[in-house]
């Protein structure tokens, strides 16, 4: 009975405009803190672009060429600074928009419901900044060294070409800095995104939405659906892809691991409460298998 009365809305139902206003606040303090973000990042856009050249750089000195970028119209240099800072005020402002997110959503929560959402919220920049951070400096050298594999060298100058012969083709990187831009933030957003995947199949596990006899069963559909996320998301070059496949599928099978740690736990609560017997959760496990 006590845990019934611990367990419950912190406040009281409020009327719609009151909820209307609240929300329009948290979405007023949110914006206003991506857009602080945006401001404080334009204002050091160069030194983030440097940054992230880092990947590229570092194979082109490796081959022995100078890493330089060009703007091929003049605009492009401005909508480099405002990418970089839109990038990165959301990356700096994130933590004001989750607080946000969290007060505005916790009072409509019971408490258990609380204690169940917040570590996901916590854990959901983590993963990102852990995806981000792979994809940044492992994903995106190979990348690069893979496509600048196909540039191709003539002679030097000093070389004598005979009369009426054809100069030696010299096909070498040239690379637009927005172009570059572009392929390094989908790269980043790609595999942070994708490490969201333990995040929310264990939410949806906590809900009652997935199990884990289903993610098993499951497990030949996931594959086709990785593949083709891997197609969609990355270049078409296949050391991506296949780095790709392999991360989201690993993240998948730890999936099924935590999932299976969130249904041992609501088993064991249901057992103590008098809810759940061990011939239910047999029979429970034996449909789930079936399907």
């Amino acid at each position: 009975m006590s845990n019934a009365q611990d367990d419950k809305i912190d406040d009281t139902s409020a009327p719609l405009i009151e909820h209307l206003a609240e929300l329009r606040n948290r979405l007023i303090k949110s914006a206003l803190a991506f857009v602080v973000g945006m401001v404080l990042c334009f204002s050091v856009a160069t030194p983030i672009f440097n940054f992230l050249t880092a990947p590229l750089c570092s194979v082109l000195a490796e081959r022995g060429q100078d890493c330089d970028l060009i703007f091929i119209s003049p605009q492009e240099g401005f909508f480099v600074a405002i990418k970089v800072s839109f990038l990165g005020g959301f990356m700096l402002a994130f933590p004001v928009i989750a607080t946000q997110l969290w007060r505005f959503v916790a009072p409509g929560l019971y408490r258990s419901e609380q204690g169940a959402f917040l570590p996901f919220l916590i854990s959901s920049p983590i993963m990102f900044l852990l995806g981000a951070s792979f994809a940044f400096y492992v994903v995106t050298p190979l990348a690069y060294d893979f496509f600048l594999g196909f540039q191709q060298f003539g002679t030097g100058g000093e070389a004598v070409v005979e009369e009426g012969a054809a100069a030696p083709l010299s096909v070498v990187f040239q690379g637009s800095a927005q172009e570059y831009l572009n392929l390094t933030i989908r790269f980043i957003v790609a595999f942070g995104m994708c490490f969201q995947l333990p995040v929310l199949l264990t939410l949806m596990g906590k809900a009652g939405l997935v199990s884990e006899a289903g993610l098993k069963a499951g497990r030949k559909w996931a594959v086709v659906g990785i593949l083709t996320l891997a197609a969609l998301v990355t270049p078409p070059d296949v050391i991506t892809q296949i780095i790709l496949f392999a991360v989201v599928y690993g993240l998948y099978e730890v999936s099924i691991w935590l999932v299976a740690r969130v249904e041992r736990a609501r088993n064991e609560r249901l057992r103590r409460e008098g809810l759940l017997d061990d011939e239910d959760e047999d029979d429970t496990g034996e449909e789930a298998d079936k399907a």
